[in-house]
């Protein structure tokens, strides 16, 4: 490096640091002027050290003294006895010990009485009808006989109803307090019908009771159908008429198997088509009576329609004390056997 290059360099350097430090004298000068006009401010112990105080000084602190409220006697005791119990508890709603004028007492202790209805939480967690007294009911019926009309005439008794409704259709509705209101056990339905309303012959009916089993009763002649396996309710009525449907057409069609079928073959013993009834009928027409040789065919089914059934309750239920009595008498008096033991 020349000698003039150094010389500029040693300059430059010179002028910096001059400049450096004349701008920190300077700035120095300021902050302590600054620091120099705020109070001074005087310390515990040491002057050279700050006490830390974390402790928060005491201040008074005046409280203001609230009022205590003064406490309203329960509506029980204010209530006159004539009042009107609609308008204090006009509809459902959750037990208030304060409206109710009874002592009603709900729980368990074990060495006294129940507890009182004040604070009971018993008393309302069970739903109550203390809405529902008499002069409420009354009320609410004359509101809603403006919407009802009139009952039809001609359905006075069950029997009628029966007869002109034959079909009876049983839903269930249940409300219950929970997120969800719907109920799966409302979406069964069971549907009831009288077989006798029901026009089949012999074979229909026969065929139709195969079908359906344990769910008809022969003791009042009902036929049962329940179906629970839709989600809906509407879907089940839907697919229990379907069924009804569906057994009524089924029982009325005859397979060609049918047809071939032998008295032997039969699942029932059938009079009609039995060699027991062309014996009869030829013992009959045999007599020697005019009468009973001009009797028609119609004429001497009639005529033989309790043997008949005597005959039909042996094949089909089978050889018990009173058919076999039954059975018994039914041929004396085909045969006009009496008379002869009478004489005898």
């Amino acid at each position: 490096m020349s000698f003039a290059g150094l010389v500029n360099r040693w300059s430059r350097c010179f002028f910096q640091n001059t400049y450096a430090y004349k701008y920190t004298e300077r700035r120095g000068v300021a902050i302590s002027e600054r620091y120099s006009q705020q109070p001074e401010t005087k310390y515990e112990g040491t002057e050279e050290f700050r006490v830390l105080d974390l402790k928060p000084k005491k201040t008074a602190v005046r409280r203001k003294l609230r009022k205590k409220q003064e406490v309203m006697p329960p509506r029980t005791s204010l209530m006159p006895v004539d009042q009107d119990w609609g308008s204090v508890w006009p509809g459902p709603r959750t037990f208030h010990p304060a409206s109710v004028p009874l002592p009603l007492r709900q729980g368990y202790k074990e060495k006294d009485a129940p507890p009182g209805k004040f604070g009971n939480a018993e008393l309302m967690k069970i739903p109550n009808f203390l809405h529902l007294t008499p002069p409420v009911i009354t009320r609410q019926c004359e509101a809603l006989k403006s919407f009802c009309s009139a009952w039809p005439q001609g359905l006075e008794t069950d029997a009628k109803c029966e007869e002109s409704f034959p079909l009876e259709i049983i839903t269930s509705d249940y409300c219950h307090s929970s997120p969800d209101i719907r109920d799966p056990l409302a979406r069964i339905v069971t549907l009831k019908v009288k077989l006798g309303r029901l026009p089949l012959n012999t074979h229909a009916k026969d065929k139709l009771l195969r079908l359906v089993g344990e769910r008809y009763n022969p003791e009042n002649d009902v036929l049962t159908i329940m179906t629970d396996r839709c989600p809906l309710r509407q879907q089940n009525l839907d697919y229990a008429l379907y069924l009804l449907t569906t057994l009524f057409y089924e029982s009325w069609k005859i397979e060609a198997w049918e047809s071939e079928k032998s008295e032997a073959d039969m699942e029932y013993y059938d009079w009609d088509a039995s060699a027991s009834r062309k014996n009869v009928m030829g013992l009959l027409s045999w007599k020697p009576d005019q009468n009973a040789a001009e009797m028609s065919a119609d004429a001497m089914d009639l005529d033989i329609k309790e043997f008949k059934e005597a005959v039909s309750k042996i094949m089909n239920e089978g050889e018990e004390e009173y058919t076999l009595s039954r059975y018994k008498e039914e041929v004396k008096k085909l045969f006009s056997l009496q008379d002869i033991s009478s004489k005898v």
